[in-house]
């Protein structure tokens, strides 16, 4: 199988992130059998799995860069992908190659076309046997992996970890997991299993009650944020990411570096701290110095990414209420500008638009408002400008596609404005080639 034939079978599949799926279309069975047809891969593989709204991908990168630093070979499956779909599964920082999604992908093929006629895997689910397939064939020390969509029946609920981490949880994907942020919790909270141990940053104490009822349940020793640790993000320099002091049941961590800005960030590598003492527990070796070099050098492209000072240019993938409100946060604490934001933004028609519109509004000086072309779910730019004139925002100008909306956007931004382009990965993905080149 060559990389063109692996990805025309690969995207021939149903896909919940292009689509959105209907109850019951979400479950395990179709996992563990595809897993049981190549030999149980994810059986051997020791792994960190983290889920939340909010916070979980860049909870994930910082406890990979930490590992990696501690010398340790790391695996790190995200999703989903900004440029390329490369970017899902990588060992070290390293995307697989196309000669390996090929390699992988051929093995894969035959379990799936083997299980098509009865119960044909999902796109989502063939990326996940592929990474627990790359990372078995590569003898990866520890792998983190990232939760898809919810935590109970996401695909990648099939591992068995040695530390679970709900990050914080609020509204998205209620269609999905449920109107409620009990239910919502729920549904996150179903990555706990019995006796392995639980790190938690949310702090709603609906969410909270959720994740000690699930932990109890399941006798998971678990460590709550505010409860069992602690941490504050130290005020920096304008444009600067500012340290973060970090207090655990064992020690203090103080003034560590972090590289990614935002308050909010605090919260994730707090729980990367956290999470970094538990797998020393288990016997990984993980010296203090690997964890500030992790802290310190931890890159995750296009979170609240400074792509440019003059003109401040801000790149993010803000996409429900709760990352807008971070979003606009550090615009006004760590990127002060003397003239107003031009916000480039497209979302997704399943998200709380007029919610996130309704934060962004008074922080915002002219909307630039588009869709992408990566995915069908994009919404409509007029519906969010009829939004937008009901908030009594004026200043808003509607775009064919992301190009011209960031063309558009420099062209208007004085030298004392800045640009931020927000609301979606999709968008995200498809304009950060064009603005970081």
């Amino acid at each position: 199988m060559t990389y063109d034939e692996a990805l025309a079978f690969w995207y021939g599949r149903i896909d919940y992130e292009r689509r959105q799926p209907r109850p019951g279309d979400l479950k395990l069975d179709r996992m563990r059998e595809l897993l049981r047809r190549l030999g149980d891969p994810h059986c051997s593989c020791r792994c960190v799995h983290i889920a939340g709204t909010k916070g979980k991908g860049s909870t994930s990168a910082i406890l990979a860069s930490i590992l990696r630093a501690a010398g340790l070979r790391t695996g790190l499956f995200t999703s989903p992908h900004l440029v390329d779909v490369s970017e899902r599964v990588q060992i070290d920082g390293v995307p697989m190659t196309r000669e390996e999604i090929a390699t992988a992908m051929s093995e894969v093929a035959v379990a799936v076309q083997a299980m098509d006629a009865d119960s044909p895997p999902t796109f989502f689910e063939i990326i996940t046997a592929l990474g627990f397939v790359h990372f078995g064939r590569n003898r990866v020390d520890i792998a983190v992996l990232e939760v898809g969509l919810g935590g109970r029946f996401d695909s990648t609920n099939v591992c068995e970890p040695l530390l679970s981490i709900v990050t914080n949880v609020s509204y998205d994907h209620m269609a999905i997991l449920g109107p409620s942020l009990e239910e919502i919790a729920l549904q996150k909270a179903g990555i706990i299993k019995s006796g392995v141990p639980v790190v938690s940053t949310a702090e709603d104490p609906r969410v909270v009650a959720v994740i000690e009822k699930s932990a109890m349940e399941f006798g998971a020793p678990l460590e709550l944020v505010v409860r069992d640790f602690t941490w504050e993000r130290v005020a920096g320099l304008d444009f600067e990411t500012p340290p973060v002091t970090i207090k655990t049941r064992g020690r203090d961590w103080d003034r560590l570096p972090l590289g990614l800005f935002g308050k909010h960030q605090g919260a994730n590598a707090a729980a990367a701290v956290v999470a970094v003492e538990r797998l020393r527990a288990t016997g990984f070796i993980i010296p203090d110095y690997a964890v500030k070099e992790g802290l310190r050098d931890v890159r995750w492209p296009a979170r609240m990414e400074l792509v440019s000072r003059e003109p401040a240019v801000v790149l993010d993938c803000a996409h429900n209420v709760a990352s807008i409100h971070a979003l606009v946060e550090t615009l006004a604490e760590s990127f002060p500008i003397a003239g107003q934001w031009h916000l480039v933004f497209a979302s997704s028609s399943d998200k709380q638009i007029p919610d996130m519109l309704a934060t962004l509004s008074p922080a915002i000086g002219h909307f630039h408002l588009t869709r992408y072309r990566s995915n069908p779910r994009s919404a409509e730019p007029q519906a969010m400008a009829d939004i937008l004139r009901v908030l009594g925002h004026r200043s808003v100008s509607i775009h064919p596609d992301p190009e011209t909306a960031w063309a558009t956007a420099k062209a208007k931004a004085g030298s004392a404005d800045g640009i931020v382009i927000a609301g979606s990965v999709f968008l995200a993905g498809e304009l950060r080639p064009i603005v970081v080149g």
